[in-house]
């Protein structure tokens, strides 16, 4: 039997994500990055188009290549300033339920300096998954890894003139 102390350091699971990075162009331009299907799968995907219906409930699928098909739940949809998906941490193209997906969430608000988004992630509900707690944290450890990486591909693509 596990000494208490140690079954409860490995029953505490890591529930969110959160990452904030200034974007050099207007909100309005960062929430075009963000949600429209052209610069989603360039900056989120596989390069190409991603399938949406931008609106509460409406389907979000994204190619990633060898991770396979993802699909999401849009949850919010606030523009200019709150968007946000449920996506599956199960294997790739198991639609997004109550027990198998984390809540993506971006918050765009304007900076101090003139023309500047502050862009929020949050990626949250690991703690809630229904899975071992060892994928879920190798899950967190390996979406963790990966957000920097796609939020400077999405701020490249908001900083980018006439794209």
């Amino acid at each position: 039997m596990a000494h208490p102390d140690e079954a409860s350091e490995a029953a505490v699971i890591p529930d969110a994500i959160e990452r904030t990075i200034v974007i050099n162009a207007p909100v309005e331009r960062v929430w075009s990055v963000l949600t429209e299907p052209t610069f989603l799968g360039r900056w989120f995907g596989n390069g190409e188009a991603v399938k949406i219906d931008l609106q509460p409930g409406g389907l979000l699928v994204f190619d990633h290549g060898v991770h396979g098909v993802i699909p999401a739940r849009i949850e919010t949809v606030e523009p200019p300033r709150v968007f946000s998906w449920w996506w599956s941490q199960g294997a790739a193209g198991e639609e997004p339920d109550d027990i198998n997906a984390t809540l993506v969430e971006f918050t765009l608000t304007g900076d101090d300096s003139p023309g500047c988004t502050r862009l929020t992630m949050i990626e949250s509900g690991f703690a809630r998954l229904g899975l071992p707690a060892d994928e879920v944290s190798e899950r967190h450890r390996a979406n963790s890894g990966n957000w920097p990486g796609k939020l400077d591909q999405l701020r490249a693509g908001c900083e980018q003139t006439g794209a």
